[in-house]
């Protein structure tokens, strides 16, 4: 099977403890939908907020994400599946309801 990264953009606004609640119990369920559908979820992780972030252009550090906008990577999850198009199922079950997800194959090198 080939590997996807699915890359989760949301808006980063606080949650109520029910929405945080209701959204873990979406993403605790994404494993078993995706293989239902024909892929597997073999990681995945969030990420700390922008504030956390450190950018770095050439040689210059600032602290920060890099450019301002609606919606930021909040998190991933590196799938296998047979192909593209089960890929992109399983990309559109992948929970982002403030945002959406990005689907990219992995480069497969000979090593």
């Amino acid at each position: 099977m080939a590997s996807y990264l699915i890359l989760i953009y949301e808006r980063e606004t606080d949650l109520t403890e029910a929405e945080f609640n209701e959204l873990m119990g979406r993403h605790n369920a994404f494993p078993e939908q995706a293989e239902a559908l024909g892929g597997k979820v073999v990681g995945g992780k969030a990420l700390q907020d922008t504030h956390t972030a450190t950018t770095i252009r050439g040689d210059v550090v600032t602290d920060g994400p890099f450019v301002e906008s609606k919606e930021v990577l909040g998190g991933y999850y590196l799938i296998e599946a047979p192909d593209l198009d089960t890929a992109l199922a399983i990309g559109k079950i992948c929970p982002a309801p403030r945002g959406g997800v990005e689907v990219r194959p992995i480069m497969e090198f000979d090593e």
